[in-house]
């Protein structure tokens, strides 16, 4: 399966601009089945944020160049909720522009702005389950688990880091993949994007948490890999923490 993943810097409430930002990115994808783009891309990183629908005419190109080439695009945006804006994944390349997944856990001042997502998402890609996550969702074991539960063998993260968090930003995506024996595809924000200075941290990592392609930091760029997912069993049965883990009583505590 061959993946793709996009490093790019948006321009805050320009859906025009960003749109064809994302088609170009289609276009450096070489074919491949996915493509995940940074989180909020679409909208721009923004608080408060810009929002759009789905059916929004303006993102007409990218459907259009995503199904010219049979690739699914991931694309973060700011979108319609109940109480407040949804902090969505839209899927490109269907037959329509769908709402595929709305982030589950919201950070900082995100909080004061959106409301979070209820569930999680695993997409059927030609009968290979791509559980979605948004950013802060990677920060927690239990997102990626929940996932791997649910059958997934691909975890595509979209994410938009602050420069200075490089460090805890690869760790959380290499452990998730490390922790559940599955490849992890991450999409990143980089540049000024409003008040904001993003770090990037495109990637696709194996199931051991290895990298196996990425977009250098501070670059915007496109990087592919073709997935052996035949690995995913491999990696499971030689780590099989997903089917020895126990569950555990509270721990003790015990003063000395």
């Amino acid at each position: 399966m061959r993946v793709a993943v996009a490093q790019l810097t948006s321009v805050p409430g320009d859906v025009e601009a960003n749109v064809a930002t994302a088609v170009q990115a289609v276009s450096q994808a070489g074919g491949a089945a996915l493509l995940v783009l940074p989180e909020l891309f679409l909208t721009g990183y923004t608080l408060p944020p810009a929002v759009i629908a789905a059916d929004d005419p303006r993102l007409g190109p990218l459907q259009e160049a995503a199904s010219a080439v049979g690739t699914v695009v991931l694309a973060g945006a700011a979108v319609p909720g109940q109480a407040r804006p949804r902090l969505a994944t839209l899927a490109f390349g269907g037959d329509h522009v769908r709402q595929v997944y709305d982030k589950q856990h919201l950070s900082g001042g995100e909080q004061d702005w959106f409301e979070p997502g209820e569930a999680g998402t695993v997409l059927d890609l030609a009968a290979v389950p791509v559980a979605l996550a948004t950013c802060y969702d990677t920060c927690f074991p239990e997102h990626g688990r929940a996932a791997a539960d649910a059958g997934a063998v691909l975890y595509a993260a979209s994410i938009a880091y602050y420069a200075g968090s490089e460090h805890r930003r690869d760790l959380y995506t290499r452990a998730r993949a490390l922790d559940n024996g599955f490849f992890v595809a991450v999409g990143a924000l980089v540049g000024r994007c409003g008040d904001g200075e993003f770090c990037g941290g495109a990637a696709i990592h194996d199931p051991e948490g290895r990298t196996v392609a990425a977009v250098p930091d501070g670059e915007q760029g496109v990087a592919v890999a073709d997935l052996d997912l035949a690995l995913v069993a491999e990696t499971r049965m030689l780590h099989p923490m997903l089917d020895e883990r126990r569950a555990l009583a509270p721990a003790r505590r015990i003063v000395l």
